[in-house]
């Protein structure tokens, strides 16, 4: 069992991209398949669609390269553990490489990006930062 699954979906598509794989499968959840949904609409990975695997769910992630075969995604990084959260107020919401890179916040509005929730002035969870 996984004691982190957020930490293990941003490893397996990390990896995936070092591997240079056209798609990565992950166990499903609601809020994994909220960042996957932010992911694709902030055009860092192609698309995802929730594949039936046997007796579980997975969601397949297509990932998206450059024409000169260079991932879109540089780095992906997990910013609040279950060991150390990290919340943050609607005005103390940080910029990523100075508003180039995207946050995933969990608000009490749902998930989404911190550009989002600022213009809905909301603060909640930072779970990662994708750059």
């Amino acid at each position: 069992m996984v004691s982190d699954p957020i930490a293990d979906m941003l490893t397996r598509i990390r990896n995936g991209i070092k591997a240079k794989f056209p798609k990565v499968d992950v166990p499903a959840s609601k809020l994994k398949t909220e960042i996957a949904r932010i992911l694709k609409d902030e055009g860092y990975v192609l698309n995802y669609k929730i594949v039936d695997e046997g007796n579980h769910k997975a969601i397949r992630i297509y990932l998206k390269y450059t024409a000169a075969n260079a991932p879109v995604i540089s780095n992906m990084e997990r910013v609040s553990r279950p060991g150390c959260r990290v919340y943050v107020g609607s005005t103390e919401i940080p910029k990523v490489l100075g508003g180039l890179g995207i946050n995933i916040l969990t608000t009490p509005k749902g998930v989404m990006t911190g550009k989002a929730a600022r213009k809905e002035g909301v603060g909640g969870e930072v779970l990662c930062r994708v750059y």
